[in-house]
């Protein structure tokens, strides 16, 4: 599969000002967030990595979006569209592993703005229409798009690269109850799963896909890419602070035909389709 390519961010190396999109703000149970909005076709909800909203992750959302899918990406850290420096450890990153809308380590289950975003993929199937949402999730979000799933309307969840629990590579981000309601749901209605890797993340290690195999079985399809084929030069904040082959669709991407990286992408926006009824994406 082919995206368009008119429309990616012109620098990995400025903040994106995110002028294309149409920027909202949804309430769910009375909280607010700011949610940027743009494309037409089935609903696509795309979680930042950390930290935020970035560039690398406006250039993947446009992907999405250009392929035919309404995408809603909503701001939950960071300052949106911001280049990534090193120094967002200290600013973004430290706050939001103690914030009180996510479980950052083990013990801690399910975090709570998973249920602001089950709220978001309502509001996004109500308004896109079709047969249900797409979920993707990356880094810090990566599990959320699991989790998201105990919505009815999210059928296509993608999980890349998740990194929670920080402390613990073997275990998910779940309660236990939750857990075994995602199982029900994914086995009951024939859910599929799709996650991505690099084989020497140190964030994402195999003990954390085998910890999802585990629980789901062959509806999991882990993908594993070699750590070689990671972008080389990354923002300063995954150069430095990540330190490692992490972010397969976004900051270690490496824009080039036939590159792992963008197959990966592909892979991706092929499975949305599938999943969401999509018959045709534009070509290049």
């Amino acid at each position: 599969m082919t995206t368009e390519r008119v429309q990616s961010a012109p620098s990995r190396t400025q903040a994106d000002p995110l002028d294309d999109w149409s920027r909202r703000t949804v309430e769910v149970g009375g909280v607010s967030k700011t949610v940027y909005v743009a494309g037409s076709g089935p609903a696509v909800v795309l979680m930042p990595e950390m930290p935020g909203i970035s560039p690398d992750v406006v250039r993947f959302a446009r992907w999405t979006r250009d392929a035919g899918f309404c995408v809603y990406m909503p701001s939950l850290f960071g300052i949106d569209g911001a280049y990534p420096q090193a120094d967002a450890v200290e600013t973004v990153v430290r706050p939001a592993c103690v914030s009180a809308e996510f479980r950052a380590f083990a013990g801690g289950g399910t975090s709570p703005v998973v249920e602001w975003l089950r709220g978001l993929a309502r509001v996004a199937h109500a308004e896109c229409g079709g047969p249900g949402v797409g979920a993707v999730g990356l880094c810090f979000t990566g599990n959320f798009a699991l989790s998201m799933t105990l919505e009815p309307a999210v059928i296509a969840p993608v999980v890349n690269h998740p990194s929670l629990p920080l402390d613990d590579p073997g275990a998910l981000e779940f309660s236990a109850e939750d857990a075994a309601a995602v199982a029900q749901r994914v086995e009951r209605d024939g859910l599929r799963v799709l996650g991505y890797r690099f084989d020497n993340d140190k964030w994402c290690t195999g003990r954390r896909f085998a910890a999802y195999r585990a629980l789901l079985g062959d509806a999991f399809d882990g993908r594993v890419l070699p750590g070689g084929a990671a972008h080389a030069d990354p923002p300063p904040f995954f150069r430095d602070v990540v330190g490692c082959a992490h972010s397969v669709v976004t900051a270690h991407l490496v824009d080039q035909e036939g590159h792992p990286t963008v197959r990966a992408r592909d892979e991706i926006i092929a499975f949305l389709a599938e999943r969401l009824g999509l018959s045709a994406t534009p070509s290049a």
